[in-house]
């Protein structure tokens, strides 16, 4: 495997308000860096979100446009979820998760995948600083985007 980067951060609200806001896919494009649009293309057996749903997003990467769709294998609000790609151009696997801490919420995120073979050997560290930068980003953003929320409440 190319790449396997988790990024943390604290953010001073508590679980449910995060991940509320976090594992809604309506939201990926306010907060997730890159993505231009995310469609939830195949909702989850009961229907809307959950295990089995898909959602396809379109993103830039290192300035190329990725387009790609990845499947909820585990949803289970407040605490996790994970997404596998089942169309993408090299696999992955995205779980956030969102645990108690004493100052709010303790955010993660992990990122999984990537180019295998001698192209992961040669790309692989380049590929996992630039994942690891833009997921910093992405907490970062959220945590932003949710003080607005709740400054504008």
């Amino acid at each position: 495997m190319a790449i396997d980067v988790t990024v943390r951060r604290v953010i001073p609200l508590p679980p449910e308000r995060v991940a509320w806001y976090a594992m809604d896919w309506r939201h990926d494009t306010e907060w997730t860096q890159g993505i231009r649009t995310a469609e939830l293309t195949r909702p989850a057996a009961g229907g809307g979100f959950g295990v089995g749903a898909e959602v396809t997003r379109t993103a830039s990467f290192l300035g190329r446009r990725i387009d790609y769709v990845l499947r909820v294998a585990a949803h289970e609000p407040p605490g996790l979820l994970d997404m596998v790609s089942v169309v993408a151009p090299m696999p992955m696997r995205v779980t956030y998760t969102f645990t108690d801490h004493p100052r709010g919420t303790l955010a993660a995120i992990r990122v999984r995948g990537g180019p295998r073979g001698l192209l992961a050997r040669l790309a692989g560290p380049l590929l996992s600083r630039q994942v690891r930068s833009s997921l910093g980003k992405d907490l970062r953003d959220l945590e932003l985007r949710l003080g607005e929320r709740a400054g504008g409440v």
